[in-house]
């Protein structure tokens, strides 16, 4: 389901993205932006081992994690930058997907994301990721989405290539882990040129 499909719900009620983003769905997930109430169960996810070992680090505490859930309102009002929540049907929060502005005017955007282990697999990242893939292009304005993962990290690779990213290269040393320097690859969408294929059902 493209955001430009979802009526009431998305971009009909929500013109500017600056104002408030659009609550988007598909048959198994919502993505709408954080709440204050969030900040528990994303604390608890961004802290489980198989995430902690593939990003940056995460707040300190759930106060901490609030605070961070302020300031990604503040800056998508000044229109650098989104943050959804995946919210799998019949699900509390289980992850969330970042949109960064890389260049002035939103032309180039970093997307990052982190998604619980147990909706691995399940569709779930591939709806989450073409929502706000849809969501750049048609109401951002983004031409180009780019994002990075660990030359050992399979699974987000992997998932990358399933979306239809292209992988453009080894980024040398471009992420530290455990104080330790580690490669990754630059993957890319860019509008109007890829095309991102149907969901898994």
């Amino acid at each position: 389901m493209s955001v430009l499909e979802l009526g009431p719900l998305g971009l009909s009620s929500h013109p500017d993205w600056r104002e408030g983003l659009p609550i988007m769905v598909t048959r198994r997930v919502m993505m709408r932006e954080l709440r204050r109430a969030d900040a528990p169960e994303l604390m608890r996810l961004a802290t489980t081992p198989e995430i902690v070992e593939h990003t940056w680090p995460a707040p300190a505490d759930v106060q901490a994690f609030e605070r961070f859930i302020e300031w990604t309102r503040s800056r998508r009002a000044a229109g650098k930058y989104t943050c959804f929540a995946v919210v799998p049907k019949g699900h509390p929060p289980a992850g969330l997907f970042e949109l960064r502005s890389l260049q002035p005017g939103f032309f180039r955007a970093e997307l990052s994301f982190f998604i619980e282990r147990a909706f691995w697999g399940t569709g779930v990242f591939h709806d989450a990721a073409r929502l706000v893939c849809d969501f750049a292009f048609q109401a951002v304005g983004v031409h180009r989405i780019e994002a990075r993962a660990e030359v050992d990290n399979g699974r987000a690779n992997g998932a990358l290539r399933k979306l239809g990213a292209t992988n453009e290269g080894r980024l040398r040393a471009s992420f530290v882990r455990h104080g330790t320097p580690v490669d990754q690859f630059l993957w890319s969408l860019v509008n109007g040129v890829d095309e991102i294929p149907p969901a898994p059902r």
